[in-house]
């Protein structure tokens, strides 16, 4: 990034302000953020009192060896407690943990939290009969079933930190996580439902088990859930190794006293998607990182556990799934919707209708989901009464201010707020986003810290920018869900996140943000993904939504290409919403026009080219290296983290043969 700022290019007039109602109802007050900023240490304690401590810190954060933190020092607590044993002895155990609802219709379970205490306690059991102890680490390759949930919580009941891997992950994947955190047992099933089909998970653990022997590294135990009852094959069984769930955790006795854990213990790792060579282990305690997570669930999305009937679409294989739909909204006492399947599978209403079903009043997605609906129109999510919904929220990279209205206009029948939410895998849980009753909305913008949590955007010397330019996403405070370290690498830990800005002691991972005149901010992705345009720094993520405001437009995808007379120039892959069909013969020049008027000369694409999808990650980010390939007519890179591969195939033909303009 040179010394020249970002350039801040499009504007935002619309805004939405809570109703009247909301704000006064709200959890948090405006003046949470002056009480946070004048007694940060305070501010978190007040936020630590939400849990149930067995023993009370005696100093709210350390500090000294930087970047080092440790939080609620001297505290013990234990996670698996906070999250379902305290609520039954509280008199909740009858209320509804989750409405689970598989991907094949009628395939459904109601589990209440006293049940979930008891099948935590069978698998906390069963985990230490096989030999797991405080300290192991389990690796736990799931699909997304409550047993999923019931083995997470039976890892941290007895310190066993976990590592949780997404079941579409390949067997390399998984090996490479298992060698990396000696890991001693994975919990699995024999597969999951994928669009109408059984697919297997078993056979890449027994592919993963194979290839870390062959490193020296020995997997003693896999714990097995019989989920689709498929066939694993002549050698898919090792009855040294193997144990099926129901043998082990059914037959386990409901009664488990749980162990107080000091809260720096350490909770999981979590790998972060898309790394090339050496797995990043993310560090997660135990202490911090819950009153974190609880927080944010209950300040962000404005949490009334009584009333709320709350859904996150994650996977529990992403941080999301760990933060937003175990641990902080368990340790709040919510009821839940957990769905297993894609959103349209069997039919493209499933999200809808499971709305409608539960009566979901709390709604948190990711943009590529909403991007998607949005190419199919409205005609499906209108079929469907969602009037129970009070709130929605965005995960996982910037929303388009035309996807924000989308969202709140049709999904949210124009009445409920959006929070619009920027954090990672690093922070834990959510750094930057709207309080629903305090902020008027912005569509595509992240706003501000939240009370707690300090964030700037600073240019290359670490000087905080003025309003109206861009630079580096910092965050300039410690925070209790921080990131320890990366496991089994603090060099690393400290050159990845603390060496850019050393000299102010800022945290930094990777993304560029831009102030708007209000002070506002917008995240606008990797710094890898900004252009250099004729001397000017352009956000792909600014020109990627300056085209889905075009109403032709459901996605697009931005890449900057070399140019021998720009140095860089703009290239754009898009998705056309069905309505549109293919565009008409104009398209390509409608879209360029479009840019030029909405952003100006500077950002208007060298070439447009109309795709029916994107080459996505199996948790939907956009692979914009392979889009820089084409663009640049180079062999395409590795495809293997795409959802589907043959993605790129279809790119690469239509180069030649579909709508393209340079």
């Amino acid at each position: 990034m040179s010394n020249e700022t970002l350039s801040n290019l499009s504007r935002e007039e619309r805004r939405f302000p809570p109703s009247e109602d909301f704000a006064a109802n709200a959890n948090l007050k405006e003046e949470a953020y002056e009480r946070a900023a004048n007694d940060l240490e305070g501010f978190w304690a007040e936020q630590a009192e939400r849990l149930s401590w067995d023993q009370k810190w005696e100093r709210v954060l350390d500090w000294d060896n930087r970047p080092f933190a440790k939080w609620f020092v001297g505290g013990k607590l234990n996670a698996a407690y906070n999250c379902v044993d305290r609520h039954v002895e509280a008199g909740h155990g009858d209320k509804v943990a989750f409405h689970w609802v598989g991907e094949p219709v009628d395939d459904t379970r109601t589990i209440t939290y006293a049940e979930m205490k008891d099948e935590v306690c069978k698998a906390a059991n069963a985990l230490q009969e096989l030999g797991v102890s405080t300290g192991d680490r389990v690796a736990i390759y799931m699909p997304m079933i409550p047993e999923a949930v019931i083995a997470m919580l039976a890892c941290a009941r007895i310190g066993a930190p976990h590592t949780v891997v997404f079941g579409g992950f390949s067997a390399d994947a998984l090996a490479s996580r298992l060698v990396d955190c000696n890991a001693k047992a994975v919990i699995t099933a024999d597969g999951g439902y994928r669009r109408g089909a059984p697919a297997a998970l078993k056979p890449a653990v027994d592919e993963a088990r194979a290839k870390t022997a062959a490193q020296g590294h020995t997997v003693e135990k896999v714990l097995v859930v019989r989920r689709t009852g498929q066939d694993l094959g002549e050698n898919g069984w090792d009855d040294a190794v193997d144990v099926w769930w129901h043998d082990a955790v059914d037959k386990a006795s409901p009664e488990h006293t749980c162990e107080f854990f000091d809260a720096e213990h350490p909770l999981y790792v979590m790998y972060t998607s898309g790394t090339t060579g050496k797995p990043k282990g993310i560090l997660h305690t135990t202490g911090g990182y819950l009153v974190g997570a609880s927080y944010t669930h209950w300040a962000v999305f404005d949490l009334k556990p009584e009333t709320d009937v709350y859904w996150c679409t994650a996977d529990i294989g992403w941080v999301t799934g760990h933060s937003y739909i175990v641990y902080g909204p368990m340790a709040n006492g919510t009821t839940q919707v957990l769905y297993e399947g894609t959103p349209d599978s069997p039919e493209r209403g499933r999200w809808w209708k499971i709305i409608q079903d539960h009566g979901v009043t709390t709604f948190y997605t990711a943009p590529t989901a909403i991007r998607s609906f949005m190419k199919q129109g409205r005609e499906i999510p209108d079929r469907f009464d969602m009037s129970s919904l009070k709130l929605l929220g965005s995960v996982g990279e910037p929303i388009n201010p035309e996807a924000y209205i989308w969202y709140r206009q049709v999904i949210g029948g124009d009445r409920v707020p959006v929070v619009d939410t920027w954090w990672q895998t690093e922070t834990g849980s959510i750094m930057i986003s709207p309080l629903p009753g305090v902020t008027h909305g912005k569509p595509g913008s992240a706003m501000t810290a939240i009370p707690g949590v300090s964030a700037d955007v600073v240019n290359d010397e670490g000087e905080s920018v003025p309003n109206g330019s861009g630079g580096y996403l910092v965050l300039t405070q410690p925070w209790p869900a921080m990131l320890r370290t990366i496991w089994g690498d603090d060099d690393r830990f400290k050159d990845t996140y603390w060496s850019r800005f050393a000299k102010q002691g800022y945290y930094f991972a990777g993304d560029g943000a831009k102030k708007d005149e209000d002070g506002d901010i917008w995240v606008l992705g990797r710094v890898d993904d900004v252009m250099n345009v004729a001397g000017h720094r352009l956000s792909t993520t600014e020109i990627e939504s300056a085209l889905v405001s075009h109403p032709k437009v459901a996605e697009a995808a931005v890449v900057g290409a070399k140019d021998e007379d720009t140095g860089q120039a703009v290239c754009a892959f898009v998705i056309l919403r069905e309505e549109a069909g293919d565009g008409g013969e104009d398209i390509v020049a409608e879209l360029r026009q479009h840019v030029r008027k909405e952003i100006g000369p500077i950002a208007t694409p060298r070439q447009i080219m109309i795709v029916a999808e994107l080459p996505k990650t199996r948790s939907g980010k956009i692979m914009r290296r392979l889009l820089r390939d084409v663009a640049e007519h180079r062999e395409i890179g590795d495809v293997t983290t795409l959802a589907d591969s043959s993605v790129m195939d279809l790119i690469s033909q239509g180069l030649s043969s579909g709508k393209a303009e340079e």
